[in-house]
Order: structure tokens, then C-alpha cells, then sequence
């Protein structure tokens, strides 16, 4: 099994968030909670605090794209072989809606190859309390083999 759901499944959610957001400590800035982290899906929740709004009180896009991130890069990262990395080289995204209430971000890779090198669009879509859904986004990701480390160097993806 694959690491980081090994750690996600004797973890629980609000440990492996926080495990997560110390290794990536910009994910901290949304405040998130893990849902669900399964092979091709990965799904957290962030509450609208005044810290994700905008100058008119709804949820920022960055924040958004910010959670997008987070689960796009989380469920892709269960999902690939231990062989393989990933990185994230674009993202496009669509505001559907003001975002006005706590939101759930939704990575959803079912109908994604992550088994071999190559670039891949990863869909994430982002829900209100209503399941209204007002952010979507296509993050492409970069798959690769991992490079061997030289001695005494971390290597990291």
C-alpha cells in the first residue's frame, strides 16, 4: 500500500491534515480538514473565517484554488505508484458562484490513468453547504519516475 494512505488510514483525519500542512505549511493559511482520502479521491473541508475572505466577505479565489491544490496533490499522490512523482504544472479554474458559506473541495481522479508517466488534468470541484457548487478546477499534473538520490541528498516530490 501506498505510503501516505497507509498514514492517512492509521492517522485519521485531523492528524494526517495537520501532517500534511506541516510538510506543506502554505495549506495551513485555509485551515482544511481531511474528509476522505482514497485512491482516485481526496476530499477536505475549510470554514469561511474571515482570514479566506475578500473585500466582499465571500471566499477568496486564491483560498479556493489553495484547497484545490491541496486535494488534487493528495489524492494523486495516493493514487500513483511508489516509483512515480508528481508535480503540478498549471491550473485553470472557473468561479461558478460567490462562495459564502464553509466549502468541501473535491478531487475525483476516477476517470484518470495515474499509473505511468506523463501529464494528466486532475478535475476538482468545490461545494458550498448547499452542494451548490461554486469553484471548479483542472489542475495539470506532471508524472514522473523518481530520480535516484545522490548520497546524502533528500529527495522530496
Amino acid at each position: 500500500m501506498n505510503e501516505v494512505l497507509e498514514l492517512y488510514k492509521t492517522s485519521g483525519n485531523e492528524a494526517f491534515t495537520y501532517l500534511v500542512t506541516e510538510y506543506a505549511p502554505y495549506f495551513k493559511t485555509i485551515n482544511p480538514v481531511f474528509n476522505e482520502v482514497r485512491p482516485h479521491y481526496a476530499e477536505a473541508s475549510f470554514p469561511n473565517t474571515r482570514e479566506v475572505q475578500n473585500h466582499l466577505g465571500t471566499v477568496h479565489a486564491i483560498a479556493m484554488c489553495n484547497a484545490a491544490e491541496l486535494v488534487a496533490g493528495t489524492m494523486t499522490e495516493v493514487s500513483i505508484s511508489e516509483e512515480l512523482r508528481w508535480i503540478p504544472k498549471a491550473m485553470s479554474v472557473k468561479y461558478l458562484a460567490k462562495a459564502r458559506t464553509d466549502l468541501r473541495a473535491v478531487a475525483d481522479g476516477s476517470n484518470i490513468k495515474l499509473d505511468e508517466e506523463g501529464e494528466v488534468e486532475v478535475p476538482v470541484t468545490v461545494y458550498d453547504t448547499d452542494e451548490q457548487i461554486v469553484f471548479t478546477a483542472s489542475i495539470t499534473m506532471k508524472i514522473s519516475k523518481k530520480r535516484e538520490k545522490k548520497k546524502g541528498e533528500q529527495v522530496c516530490h
